[in-house]
């Protein structure tokens, strides 16, 4: 018989491998409701490490290279953006950061409980120097792992960002 199969340890990886991989793929919220009778009372909230070991280098303030959460309940935030295409880009980052933050707190999260984002963005050279002003504002130590993309168009006709996270409960 394996020992890897008989492993507990092996076994919550596995679990955690597989909602985390599912959440991706499907890229939409997948927040898992309390299944005790004490509803948002009884959610823990995740303890997270941030990891920045030495030599691995950190490209701006307001991300971590890594994070440890340590949770049980996982939301996976489909990519949001601003409710105004026309507002000045940070408004725009703003409503969107909102948005995030009004979805996180629908599954009893807030914007502590994010481990990742990612950002895309249509004018990246423009827009990440504003982003990073912005994000200090919404986030807080340690800061989310974090990942930016810059694209050529996003989904709806006159986006030009759009923001995705993982939170951990």
């Amino acid at each position: 018989m394996n020992s890897k199969r008989n492993n507990p340890q092996g076994a919550a990886r596995r679990k955690f491998l597989g909602v985390t991989l599912l959440g991706g793929a499907c890229g939409s919220l997948a927040a898992l409701p309390a299944t005790s009778a004490g509803g948002a009372e009884s959610r823990s909230t995740a303890e997270l490490t941030g990891l920045s070991p030495d030599g691995v280098p950190v490209a701006d303030v307001g991300y971590t290279p890594g994070i440890l959460a340590d949770g049980k309940r996982l939301i996976f935030v489909s990519g949001q953006g601003p409710r105004d295409f026309n507002a000045d880009m940070e408004t725009q980052m703003r409503q969107t950061f909102e948005n995030i933050g009004r979805i996180l707190e629908s599954a009893g999260a807030s914007m502590k409980n994010i481990v990742m984002l990612r950002f895309y963005f249509v004018h990246l050279s423009r827009d990440l120097p504003i982003y990073r002003k912005i994000r200090k504002e919404y986030l807080s130590k340690p800061y989310p792992a974090s990942t930016g993309v810059g694209v050529t168009e996003l989904a709806a006709p006159g986006l030009q960002i759009e923001i995705e996270a993982v939170a951990v409960l």
